[in-house]
């Protein structure tokens, strides 16, 4: 009891200045002392109570005894961060609870699934325009009524075909359309054209 009796005598005339307190009622100091001829800043807290428990401390406050900032929490800034700390608290229990439901949703899905297979009810599958087309409908659609081998294919045979003497000779003036260009001017020469810059 003396030695803290003692302690409080000595801090009174002692040149330190408390810079603020926390929301658990810890008191932080700083003197300056000269070591090996320069000054330096010392730092320190003392706790509320008698149990020292350094878990109380927050973390700008332990970043300002640590040298990591230079100026002391204001009570503006702490009142701001946690404020912030709140909305982050409450952010992550939205998303929790959007998470459980969506997890609720999918055993609910599960299940559902399951009882299916195991009465042997399928699904009933919608074909639009998304999915590929089917098979059996458009074999349906295009042979209505004879079955496909039945049905005369649209085709043109060689019987079918019209007989033609300039056969070949068609066959080259077509080759020559679609190869060398052709105009009606007077002045059109082919391969002289050129796009407008």
């Amino acid at each position: 009891m003396s030695k803290r009796l003692l302690s409080r005598l000595l801090g009174m005339f002692q040149s330190r200045t408390q810079v603020g307190v926390d929301k658990a009622g810890n008191r932080y100091f700083t003197r300056v002392e000269e070591v090996d001829g320069t000054m330096k800043e010392r730092r320190w807290v003392e706790f509320k109570g008698a149990d020292q428990d350094s878990t109380t401390v927050p973390v700008e406050w332990i970043c300002w005894l640590n040298g990591q900032r230079k100026k002391a929490p204001t009570p503006e800034e702490l009142a701001e961060l946690e404020a912030r700390r709140e909305r982050v608290k409450q952010n992550i229990q939205r998303i929790y609870e959007a998470f459980i439901l969506v997890e609720d949703l999918h055993r609910v899905l599960k299940k559902k699934e399951e009882e299916e297979r195991k009465t042997g009810i399928q699904p009933v599958k919608k074909i639009g325009k998304a999915e590929s087309p089917n098979l059996q409908s458009f074999v349906k659609q295009q042979f209505s009524g004879t079955p496909p081998d039945q049905q005369k294919v649209n085709t043109l045979g060689p019987e079918d075909r019209p007989k033609d003497t300039t056969h070949t000779e068609d066959a080259t003036t077509d080759n020559e359309r679609y190869t060398e260009p052709t105009g009606t001017g007077a002045t059109f020469k082919p391969g002289t054209w050129q796009p407008p810059t």
